[in-house]
């Protein structure tokens, strides 16, 4: 029985998209958190913020919810007593948090990619433009779809090269250029929770103002009408009301803001370290592997 040849073709091409549909041993479409959520994935670690900002208003209203039997407790009246401030702080908080929470786990499954060999690991073997297929096919079998791989994004690329144009001399070029691209994704990727984080003390200090106008506002008013020194107690009662509303707005937001960026800063050490373990992977199990034609080591100088 003769077997079709296999096309050489990039990963987005149509003969790549119409591949026969394996069993992988990692499949994004079923492990992606999104998708499991019945949301479309974001690219990579990126976050589906529809899916984020979802989350967030029902995480809000849960707060909320739960500090109804804690009507009395000092942490209901600081969320709920102090303006329309707390509001928005708690949901910026929530946002941002959705949004971290959402980009680990998929951090967590871009990592064991990490685990998953598709080199041939026998001394033997060599990669280059005739053992590329056997390569791709490796990959097609450990995963569903490579592009929604960091890793397997940048090898199949570089191959993608090999394969159609012969040079090994470009596989390293390719591979350090994805990954530029790859730690710049990275970095937009948290620009939303950067936002956030300079939004909130913001609004903190927006509260701020709010409660020392109303504090003074209220103690001038008094003293307008102020017959006697016996009527200024209610007067600072008042003020004091005021300056609560001032400095717990305040406090709010710069704790709220410190532990998200914290959070955001741990996860971020995270992915850059993810980011140079796929570097270290390409370079042992790809660039490592690769032996120049006869040609190509005539003309590189």
């Amino acid at each position: 029985m003769e077997t079709q040849p296999h096309m050489n073709t990039s990963p987005d091409s149509p003969a790549t998209s119409a591949r026969p549909k394996r069993r992988s041993v990692l499949a994004w479409s079923v492990r992606d958190v999104e998708q499991r959520l019945g949301f479309r994935g974001g690219r990579h670690t990126r976050v589906n913020n529809t899916l984020a900002l979802l989350l967030a208003t029902a995480a809000t209203i849960a707060v909320y919810a739960s500090l109804i039997p804690l009507n009395e407790t000092w942490a209901a009246e600081m969320l709920t007593r102090r303006g329309p401030t707390p509001y928005a702080i708690v949901f910026l908080t929530c946002w941002a948090t959705c949004v971290l929470l959402l980009k680990s786990q998929k951090v967590r499954l871009q990592r064991r990619a990490l685990e998953l060999s598709v080199v041939p690991e026998n001394h033997d073997f060599v990669l280059s433009a005739i053992t590329v297929d056997q390569v791709m096919e490796n990959i097609y079998e450990k995963v569903d779809d490579p592009r929604h791989f960091v890793l397997f994004n940048r090898i199949t690329l570089a191959l993608s090269n090999l394969r159609n144009l012969g040079r090994v001399g470009d596989v390293d070029e390719i591979l350090r250029s994805q990954a530029a691209q790859d730690e710049s994704t990275m970095e937009t990727s948290y620009a939303l929770v950067r936002g956030f984080v300079w939004a909130i003390p913001v609004l903190g200090f927006i509260g701020t103002v709010l409660g020392l106008s109303q504090a003074i506002g209220g103690f001038g008013g008094v003293l307008a009408t102020a017959e006697d020194v016996g009527q200024l107690g209610p007067a600072l009662r008042e003020v004091t009301g005021g300056l609560s509303t001032a400095f717990d707005t305040t406090l709010e937001a710069l704790v709220a803001a410190l532990l998200i960026q914290l959070a955001m800063t741990f996860l971020k050490k995270s992915e850059e370290e993810f980011l140079d373990e796929c570097t270290e992977y390409c370079n042992h199990s790809v660039v490592s592997r690769l032996k120049m034609t006869l040609y190509e080591e005539a003309v590189t100088p």
